[in-house]
């Protein structure tokens, strides 16, 4: 099963240090606070240069943190990697803490920089400072190559990195997701980047590990999409995060389906707000990847299905808390089929044009509250209440 967070990653871009330095705290011992952050700022800075020139002997020189992440960055198509000191900590006994943002780019699918909190330690010999260690910021999440080296595998429609994993296997990740990109114009239309970046971990653990948050919550998970909500353009590319383990055990059908369905998230992230229910955005991300499958309703439907002949049809969409992937397996397919099934409808009663317009209309909205029952009476024509009471009855026909 697929699944999608948002605002994973934010936007950010390449700024000088200027007068910032200015504001940073005070640190006891030695020189002023600002020659000290001045400094460490040039060894960042000589730190940044050596990663995009590939030099090593110019990165040793800036300390002995990360020895290989060249050799593991070495395929990575950078287009921009830098570092802003935000913080330095007081020197103790030549040491200190420093806290900086790393921007980083990638040659041709991020339209501004990746942005991502790092936790520096330091050492001070004869005046020069050097890094120490370099790891994740408290709360912030592990990068790829911080998993071992990166392998990158280019497709017609998508760039593949992974740890771990054998070239030819990231070479059919490449090719589920260049069928992908299609399967997503003929559903949506192709005014969208029409690339994808797909990132494949050596393991579960390792999905975690880039997502910021506990493995075991992405068991059964096949793939998720991190992006800013909202789309900006000039926001980094989406990440489609592959759970290996997961997507391991699919076959040609169910991988095809969970690569559309988080394609159709890369494409629809320009209109996708915080007034879209995941119910929505889950559920049509579903109806692109089903769609000309020819699977019957019971068959994409199967746990909805057992609740509806049950007895326990749902009375009401679900909320967008029915999506965490840390509740019971069951009931999170539920909720995707629930919503996968209120898409159907639309399109089948509508007609696909006026599902792709009441998506944009919901997304369009300023906020949650009233987004599906503006954008049901200015497309479909009725209001929220009639589009439950009819979703219902098409999910007890469907499914009964």
């Amino acid at each position: 099963m697929a699944g999608r967070r948002r605002a994973m990653s934010r936007a950010g871009s390449f700024v000088a240090l200027g007068a910032l330095l200015a504001a940073l705290p005070a640190c006891g011992g030695g020189a002023p606070a600002d020659a000290r952050s001045t400094a460490v700022q040039h060894v960042l800075d000589r730190r940044a240069a050596a990663v995009i020139a590939g030099d090593s002997t110019a990165y040793r020189a800036t300390g002995g943190a990360e020895p290989t992440l060249l050799a593991d960055l070495a395929e990575v198509p950078l287009d921009g990697w830098s570092y802003r000191l935000t913080r330095l900590g007081r020197t103790r006994h030549a040491r200190a803490t420093a806290t900086a943002e790393l921007r980083y780019r990638i040659a041709g699918y991020d339209k501004a920089p990746v942005v991502t909190e790092r936790t520096l330690t330091l050492r001070q010999d004869a005046g020069h400072w050097t890094v120490t260690g370099d790891r994740p910021a408290q709360k912030s999440a592990q990068q790829l190559w911080e998993q071992g080296r990166v392998t990158v595998v280019k497709g017609a429609h998508s760039l593949v990195l992974g740890v771990g994993q054998r070239r030819a296997v990231l070479r059919s990740y490449a090719a589920d997701a260049d069928d992908a990109v299609p399967a997503v114009d003929s559903a949506w239309g192709a005014d969208w980047a029409r690339r994808v970046v797909v990132v494949v971990p050596r393991s579960l653990d390792g999905m975690g590990g880039l997502l910021g948050a506990p493995a075991s919550g992405y068991q059964g998970i096949a793939a998720v999409t991190t992006g800013e909500a909202g789309g900006s353009p000039t926001a980094p590319a989406d990440r489609v995060i592959v759970n290996p383990e997961a997507y391991g055990v699919l076959g040609y059908f169910g991988k095809q389906v969970v690569l559309t369905h988080e394609t159709t998230h890369v494409a629809t992230r320009a209109y996708t707000s915080a007034a879209t229910p995941l119910w929505l955005s889950e559920g049509y991300a579903d109806w692109a990847g089903y769609r000309g499958s020819g699977r019957a309703p019971g068959q994409a439907a199967p746990e909805l299905q057992r609740a509806v002949r049950g007895g326990a049809a749902p009375g009401s969409l679900p909320d967008d808390d029915a999506f965490g992937f840390s509740g019971d397996a069951a009931d999170l397919a539920q909720a995707y089929e629930s919503g996968w099934l209120a898409c159907r409808m639309i399109a089948d009663a509508w007609g696909e044009g006026k599902l792709n317009a009441f998506y944009k209309a919901v997304g369009g909205h300023r906020q949650r509250a009233g987004a599906v029952d503006d954008a049901a009476q200015s497309v479909l024509g009725i209001d929220e209440r009639e589009f439950e009471a009819r979703w219902r009855a098409y999910v007890r026909d469907q499914l009964g």
